[in-house]
């Protein structure tokens, strides 16, 4: 029988490698996530073009039709939450991959309406799976002191699959038409899968916390990743006694539960309402169809690389003050672009507010993984983007009222520069996770004086 307190000696190359394949995994699965995010915003101006396609239906519709994927992610992370903390990372990140894949190629065989709503309503539950799994996943295998780093690449997938779905609709659409552009999302089933199947480990930090001690030493053995900080957390009685959403809403949590969840409802509402309707928006300025396809893809270049730099601003002085930066960095980049800038100024603001929405939003998910312990990891994760969810599906259903209502993008602008600042508001809100903290210093006073990495550790009392 393993000693209950035994510590595998630590082989940092091993657990990066196996941090970097996580990474791979999590982050490619995230990037179709972002694919079938943009994508609808892509192929959306056709659609209500040509009734021919799915049928014909107006702008309200529209941002319906927007918001069903997002409803299927609230409920999919709802059920990744209640499940994920017992059932294991592994499993439920591989279910997600197969299933949001097999949703959006059914996607584009639909030929009306509903049947179109209601395939990326199931798309959206395998989307929000991997969406509730990929933070709690990452952050029990990122090495210590890059953990903030490692969830803005793993994160980074989301807007880089804008990215992607940007491109391709400027170089495809036409050709491949709607149907080729979604078929292009069921990739991941039979490339991402099978990688995933044998690349993608059980975490040993999850293993410890449900008490399963013998099949956690094998998989740190196996991996990597040390076990010393789970081992303090549980002793220390830094975790709650109890898991899933019991422990999310149990006293040490609570709180910072309720503002962790605006936080995302506020970084998701801008993601989706700007993802979704900035190119009619920009339609509206006087640029036509094809060159406003250029907007989103400045927005989510923006994300992507202001996003990794701000983690590790975040990694060194703290998420919390770099995420409440960026929102206020969001407010002023939404409202400038209210101004008659030359076009170069236009596209340098999109991309700060691509920096500021879902660049922010990648610095969250980082926040929230690593705030809660790993037995309310899965469930915290979850409630905070389903929480998220419902910002995503009325950023959607927002613009597509002020589109019905023929209200100009200016005032589109303002509501989401006000709904960025009440971000900022909520961020520095979230109280410190004190025990946590005092549980990290102990590691660090463990390891400082431990002098053969392998020798057992006598725990605190």
């Amino acid at each position: 029988m393993t000693q209950p307190h035994a510590v595998i000696a630590e082989n940092p190359q091993k657990e990066a490698r196996t941090a970097n394949w996580v990474a791979f995994v999590i982050c490619t699965a995230l990037l179709f996530d972002g694919y079938d995010l943009v994508i609808y915003g892509t192929v959306l101006p056709g659609l209500l073009a040509d009734p021919g396609q799915i049928g014909t239906f107006d702008v309200a519709t529209a941002g319906l039709l927007g918001s069903w994927a997002l409803v299927g992610v609230l409920v999919g992370s709802l059920i990744c939450g209640a499940v994920g903390d017992f059932f294991g990372r592994r499993r439920l990140m591989l279910l997600g991959i197969a299933w949001f894949s097999v949703g959006m190629f059914v996607t584009a065989l639909t030929t009306t309406v509903m049947t179109f709503g209601a395939m990326r309503f199931i798309t959206g539950l395998g989307l929000g799976i991997v969406i509730a799994s990929a933070g709690a996943t990452m952050a029990e295998f990122a090495p210590a002191g890059r953990r903030q780093f490692y969830n803005a690449i793993v994160y980074s997938g989301v807007p880089a699959g804008g990215v992607v779905a940007s491109v391709m609709g400027i170089l495809f659409q036409d050709s491949l038409g709607w149907r080729g552009l979604f078929i292009i999302g069921a990739l991941p089933l039979v490339i991402l899968f099978p990688i995933a199947w044998r690349k993608l480990p059980e975490s040993p930090r999850w293993l410890l916390s449900r008490g399963r001690e013998e099949e956690a030493m094998e998989a740190a053995e196996r991996t990597g990743v040390p076990l010393l900080e789970e081992r303090v957390i549980l002793d220390s009685g830094a975790a709650p006694q109890k898991s899933g959403f019991a422990a999310v809403f149990s006293r040490q949590f609570a709180v910072a539960s309720v503002l962790l969840g605006l936080m995302s409802f506020c970084g998701l509402l801008l993601t989706y309402g700007l993802n979704t309707w900035l190119p009619k928006i920009m339609e509206g300025y006087g640029y036509g169809r094809t060159y406003s396809l250029f907007f989103p893809l400045a927005l989510n270049l923006g994300a992507v690389a202001g996003g990794l730099i701000a983690s590790r601003l975040a990694d060194r002085s703290g998420p919390q003050r770099v995420i409440a930066s960026t929102f206020a960095l969001a407010t002023v980049s939404l409202v400038l672009m209210t101004f008659n800038f030359p076009l170069p100024m236009l596209f340098t603001f999109i991309a700060v507010a691509g920096v500021g929405t879902l660049g922010t939003q990648v610095l969250i998910y980082g926040f929230q993984s690593n705030y809660f312990t790993t037995n309310a990891r899965a469930a915290g994760v979850a409630w905070c983007a389903s929480v998220g969810r419902l910002g995503g599906v009325l950023g959607p259903i927002i613009g597509g009222w002020l589109a019905a209502a023929g209200i100009g993008g200016s005032t589109a602008f303002y509501i989401y520069g006000g709904v960025a600042l009440l971000g900022a508001l909520v961020t520095v809100m979230v109280p410190p996770q004190r025990k946590l903290e005092e549980a990290e210093h102990q590691v660090e006073e463990i390891a400082g004086h431990r002098t053969e990495p392998s020798a057992a550790v006598k725990q605190p009392q």
